[in-house]
């Protein structure tokens, strides 16, 4: 049975629906919110590649809130390097790239391995336990929070920020609520506030941290501007612990779901990094992007306009059965082929590799740690964002050895 295209009750099972549209109508075309829609593994790949369809998107929102009191909210999301055309991506992201090397991820792997076992320390030999909230949240916050440079005492006003930001990108941009668009803008002064100090403190005094790195990034005498190092910093802060924690918490709810599937893993832990690859093709964080046609073009034999969105759907496209094969199935044993989780072509996520040791590390201790785990049984649900799909809470009974 499929749900409606974008409804509520998408949340709890949005595949049903991406298979429908993949078969009957794989160009689609939304009426409510005015778009297209993409689901096709081949039709989604081009688009992430076509100059036509503009990631610049901060503008449309803008026109589209209708209010000049956001102007600042939307100066702060048009800066962010996710959300750039091509030359002003390749810019932000030539400057801080360095950071998310393989070189240098595998250098903070040590750190992220000692706080892994910090937090499973501090879980029950026996008893129930949230894996969102005990688990999955803190330890990207902390490596994120690390990572810049920050105090790691206030979390939850992390994740405020965080879900404030993603609110605004979860759904059509003419129905998010002005009391959406408010709390992101507060949200965006607490920021510029919050990350304003910490800018003048590494201008004074530069450490080997992210934010300093971007105060001091320099490239052919270009640097960023204060925008531009505000927007990046949340960009950073949101998107380094918010894609993470719920591959943990996806990928966990997928393996108690498949017991066969998890038992592979306890009989060869080898296979885990392989296995986080099919997390993030079977059940992924981000569901979809959106970009905005900058002139007619077609796709899939349909008349795109300018001016009007495409919906890039990534979930859909890496269950597409053109491209995998028994994709409905989760198969830790899979062989690698080129998911889309982390999106495509010049937008490719550049956190991707810094997720994949997060979600090795915690996958290796936590089912070293916790030879027994079972669900509970409580009904699960998941997150108000269609396009940040994860759940609230993921709560679970452990057993020690």
């Amino acid at each position: 049975m499929t749900a409606a295209l974008f409804s509520p009750a998408m949340l709890v099972d949005p595949y049903p629906t991406y298979a429908a549209l993949r078969r009957t109508d794989p160009v689609h075309w939304h009426e409510p919110f005015g778009a297209w829609v993409l689901t096709r593994y081949d039709d989604v790949v081009a688009a992430t590649q076509d100059p036509r369809l503009r990631s610049d998107r901060a503008g449309g929102m803008g026109e589209r809130a209708g209010c000049p009191e956001l102007q600042r909210l939307f100066e702060v999301i048009g800066a962010q390097m996710n959300i750039t055309d091509p030359e002003r991506h390749h810019r932000l992201r030539a400057l801080v790239a360095k950071v998310f090397t393989l070189r240098a991820v595998d250098h903070l792997r040590p750190a992220v391995e000692t706080l892994v076992d910090e937090l499973l320390h501090r879980l029950p030999k026996q008893g129930r336990f949230d894996v969102i909230a005990d688990f999955a949240f803190p330890l990207p916050a902390r490596v994120i929070a690390r990572l810049l440079g920050l105090e790691t005492g206030d979390l939850e006003s992390l994740k405020r920020w965080s879900d404030d930001f993603s609110a605004i990108f979860g759904t059509d941009p003419s129905a998010v609520t002005p009391e959406q668009y408010q709390r992101a803008l507060q949200s965006t002064h607490e920021l510029t506030e919050l990350f304003g100090a910490e800018f003048d403190k590494r201008r004074a005094t530069p450490s080997d941290d992210l934010l300093s790195l971007l105060v001091h990034a320099e490239m052919d005498g270009d640097r960023l501007s204060e925008t531009e190092l505000i927007a990046n910093a949340n960009l950073f802060l949101a998107a380094g612990h918010e894609t993470t924690t719920h591959l943990i918490g996806n990928g966990l709810l997928a393996l108690l779901r498949h017991p066969e599937q998890l038992q592979l893993l306890r009989d060869d832990p080898s296979l885990i990094p392989n296995a986080v690859e099919e997390f993030l093709r079977y059940d992924g964080t981000v569901q979809f992007m959106y970009r905005e046609a900058g002139e007619d073009l077609t796709i899939g034999g349909r008349s795109i306009r300018k001016g009007q969105l495409v919906y890039l759907m990534f979930a859909a496209a890496n269950r597409d059965p053109a491209r995998f094969s028994d994709p409905e199935q989760l198969d830790v044993q899979r062989r690698f082929d080129a998911h889309l989780a982390f999106g495509h072509g010049p937008h490719y996520c550049l956190g991707a590799a810094l997720a994949r040791m997060e979600a090795t590390v915690a996958f290796t201790a936590l089912l070293r740690r916790c030879p027994e785990l079972r669900l509970t049984g409580e009904p699960l649900e998941y997150q108000d964002n269609l396009e940040l799909r994860g759940l609230k809470a993921l709560p679970v009974v452990i057993a020690g050895p």
